[in-house]
């Protein structure tokens, strides 16, 4: 790092050439592992990295071996997309204030309890109903599986697809791309499950950012851009109609010639604060 200004992203790309700089388009967190995601205009990144509200409740197969309900464990031990593609189509709200989730179920049903003990029985109760009606939930003979048990509610607590946690940003240009390939103009970008889409760069710019750092908003948040996001078949899911309609995977790997699936990258906050929608991005 020097000791220059940052430079907006994409100004100075080349001689009489310059793009908008870089900003942020959407934001999203998603309060439950693996349900639906909620639009922000600002999102509050705490002290420990992560977003404020974001992956702190998660619904939990009986047989899972975590010794109690705080321990970090892979998705393959939760109800999600991942495994239940049909969850997409449960919409979910998140009061935390109030301490209350309410989830309305395609058929109509809508289940709005408080976070005590009997309303997170009662939900769990209603999602392991709505879960095992899906076709391919891996609740179908494995009655072990249940009951499912609604775990989390606080901020120390998370259940991010990896231990670390970290946010996670891409860019609505590489979203086109990816797009243009699947022979989907309208790819919606809440496939990705991503905090932060960005506008004003160019496709796949951002997964040149490993080992930099980013500036969000000012004075600014900072992130570490630690590594790029290797997807699963979670995105392979339509998160309006629950479907598997289209092969992320074998596109990013098979046409954009990607290792390894790749789309988005995982960044660390160097300290907590908000951001919004319509920051600027900045790399320093």
């Amino acid at each position: 790092r020097g000791s220059s200004s940052p430079l907006p992203l994409g100004e100075g790309a080349g001689e009489g050439h310059r793009r908008l700089a870089a900003r942020i388009a959407a934001l999203y967190r998603y309060p439950v592992k693996g349900f639906t995601p909620e639009p922000r205009e600002s999102l509050t990144v705490l002290s420990n990295g992560r977003v404020s509200g974001d992956r702190v409740l998660a619904f939990r197969y009986a047989d899972a071996p975590a010794p109690n309900d705080e321990g970090w464990m892979p998705k393959t031990n939760y109800a999600v997309l991942a495994n239940t593609p049909g969850i997409a189509k449960a919409k979910l709200r998140f009061d935390e204030a109030a301490g209350r989730l309410r989830i309305e179920f395609p058929d109509g049903r809508i289940v709005d309890e408080r976070l005590d003990e009997a309303g997170r029985q009662r939900l769990a109760q209603a999602v392991g109903h709505f879960a095992i009606g899906q076709r391919d939930s891996p609740l179908h003979g494995h009655p072990e599986k249940l009951p499912l048990k609604l775990v989390g509610g606080l901020e120390e607590e998370h259940f991010h697809d990896t231990a670390a946690g970290r946010v996670t940003l891409f860019s609505r240009a590489s979203l086109g791309a990816l797009g243009g390939a699947l022979d989907d103009p309208e790819l919606d970008e809440r496939r990705f499950r991503a905090n932060i889409v960005i506008g004003g760069v160019d496709e796949w710019e951002e997964l040149g950012w490993v080992g930099k750092r980013v500036r969000i908003g000012r004075p600014g948040v900072e992130f570490e851009v630690i590594k790029t996001v290797a997807r699963c078949v979670a995105t392979h899911a339509n998160p309006v109609t629950g479907e598997r309609d289209c092969d992320i995977l074998n596109t990013l790997t098979r046409v954009f010639g990607h290792e390894k699936p790749t789309f988005a990258i995982s960044m660390q906050a160097a300290s907590g604060g908000e951001i919004r929608a319509g920051d600027q991005v900045t790399l320093v």
